[in-house]
């Protein structure tokens, strides 16, 4: 094992978020279902989304007062767009942990984790409820 892999950062500053949205983001940018919703329906400019997301990471992981969107208004008007299923969040879960454990360690990537699958949650289950 390189020691590269022994020394993972944790999501404990900005720059490590940044880096941690990059990678996610490939992921969901190479997945058949998800990508489109995010580029096709959603019209996302990935340059503009990319510091957007890393602001809400950092006001959940830092604590810092950057973000000030309502993010479960902004997945409802997606879902109305097109439907959001609740295996699309499964995948959306799947990809943050799978990119949190590649390349990041501590308690914030933990945290960022925990935080993740009740999003995932929260979301599945008031778009579900808004039918």
């Amino acid at each position: 094992m390189s020691s590269v892999l022994k020394n993972k950062p944790d999501l404990d500053s900005s720059e490590h978020i940044a880096e941690f949205v990059a990678a996610f983001y490939a992921c969901l940018l190479n997945d058949h279902r998800l990508a489109p919703i995010f580029t096709e329906v959603a019209g996302i400019d990935i340059h503009e989304h990319f510091p957007r997301i890393q602001a809400y990471w950092e006001k959940l992981l830092l604590g810092q007062n950057n973000y000030h969107r309502h993010t479960m208004n902004i997945h409802r008007q997606l879902d109305a767009k097109q439907r959001l299923l609740p295996g699309d969040f499964d995948q959306w879960l799947m990809y943050f942990i799978q990119t949190a454990d590649q390349g990041f360690k501590g308690d914030k990537t933990e945290r960022a984790k925990r935080i993740a699958a009740t999003i995932a949650v929260n979301m599945r289950t008031a778009l579900a409820a808004h039918d």
